[in-house]
């Protein structure tokens, strides 16, 4: 991986974490994913319902490697990012969707996933990395049984 240029912002290197982490995903670079996130996070997603849990990285990367590895393709796309900074955390709002692919004999090959990320990084040994992380699904479309 190249150096990031000087001129960089720390809003750039903030967005540049929650993008890394999408795209480490994307490519099933879960060592990658890893260095996304601190030790511990406080994690909660509308997928998996109720009350934010404090998780290890570890097992969010297990638990996304588990469910995604059988998958063909997946694909993430980002933007509309706001960003503040607040007390030494950045919080990271952002929009997002989630294509799942894998080919089948109903030939319902994808599920959908649109909504939007809520994240909150620390600076960690010069680099920003994720403490929370909240996924808010606006709808799922497709196949709804895709991968199970």
């Amino acid at each position: 991986m190249t150096e990031l240029p000087q001129c960089i912002t720390e809003r750039d290197r903030v967005i540049e974490t929650v993008v890394t982490l999408f795209v480490s995903i994307d490519n099933k670079d879960w060592e990658a994913v890893r260095t996304c996130f601190t030790e511990k996070v406080l994690f909660n997603t509308a997928l998996t319902e109720g009350n934010p849990e404090l998780l290890t990285a570890d097992q969010i990367v297990q638990d996304w490697q588990e469910s995604l590895e059988c998958l063909e393709a997946i694909h993430h796309q980002v933007g509309n990012f706001l960003v503040r900074f607040h007390e030494g955390e950045a919080i990271v709002f952002c929009y997002g969707i989630a294509y799942h692919y894998l080919p089948n004999r109903s030939n319902r090959n994808t599920k959908l996933f649109v909504g939007s990320y809520d994240t909150i990084l620390e600076s960690k040994e010069e680099a920003w990395k994720i403490n929370s992380f909240r996924f808010t699904s606006k709808f799922i479309a497709g196949n709804l049984k895709l991968g199970e």
